[in-house]
């Protein structure tokens, strides 16, 4: 009998720390997936958080182990603040709760962040290499986020994505992340979803970002399966599998798109 076709994603935990909570970055990421048609009453997007929290103390003072193996999640979204720590240690804690997401079936995504000011000895290009370097050895997943933000800045310079502190997110700036993060997740374009962030967002503000962080993701090949591993155990660990499902999905997109410009 053939097999069952893949399940999409449905229960996601974000484990970070400010970074991930100030403007709410789970909410806009189930906004994201519901205008993108994946709502359903199983759709659940939560966080595990702590403020100033790298993963190394995420892992020892919150509940995110527990609930990582009671949850039944199909991913985790891990976002280490690289400035607050060094990058032995995020490689550390990262393959830490990697192996304690594949023991619960759940697929590891590591959302890489951006550089600030405050704490300003490692640059994005750098953060970028930290997690790059891991996810290869862990065969994790990575949420390009911060080479998200330097595509954005450096076509458009203006764009408030720092917010006053230029540490923290702006709204726009979460709002970026969640398109990235929701690309990766759905290997989905989010480009020309209705989510406008209660009129906050403007609709040329939010075709440009969502663009930006289409680009990105492309760019970078974070792209994971329209699944996960709890759903599909063959997928564990299995990279290239899981790229090219994702790699059709796109041509499909594109696809789609040239026939609907050609009518």
């Amino acid at each position: 009998a053939p097999s069952a076709p893949p399940a999409p994603v449905r229960r996601v935990l974000f484990v970070g720390d400010s970074l991930t909570y100030v403007n709410d970055l789970d909410l806009h990421v189930r906004h994201f997936a519901e205008a993108a048609g994946y709502a359903s009453p199983s759709l659940f997007i939560d966080r595990a958080v702590k403020g100033g929290a790298p993963l190394k103390t995420l892992w020892k003072k919150t509940d995110a182990r527990q609930r990582i193996a009671k949850e039944g999640f199909d991913v985790v979204v891990l976002q280490e603040d690289l400035p607050e720590t060094d990058v032995a240690t995020f490689h550390d804690y990262a393959a830490r709760f990697h192996e304690h997401c594949q023991a619960a079936g759940a697929a590891t995504v590591l959302l890489m962040a951006w550089p600030y000011e405050r704490l300003d000895w490692i640059s994005t290009e750098g953060i970028a290499e930290a997690h790059g370097s891991i996810a290869s050895r862990l065969g994790a997943r990575v949420a390009p986020v911060g080479l998200a933000w330097q595509r954005a800045l450096k076509e458009k310079p203006k764009t408030r994505l720092y917010a006053k502190d230029k540490e923290h997110p702006a709204l726009l700036g979460t709002y970026l992340a969640a398109a990235v993060v929701f690309a990766v997740l759905w290997c989905h374009n989010p480009s020309g979803l209705q989510h406008f962030a209660q009129g906050a967002v403007s609709t040329q503000e939010a075709a440009f970002l969502q663009r930006v962080a289409w680009e990105t993701v492309q760019s970078y090949g974070a792209h994971p399966a329209r699944t996960s591993l709890r759903a599909v155990s063959s997928c564990a660990g299995d990279r290239e599998r899981q790229d090219l499902i994702c790699k059709l999905f796109s041509a499909l997109d594109a696809d789609k798109d040239s026939i609907l410009s050609a009518q």
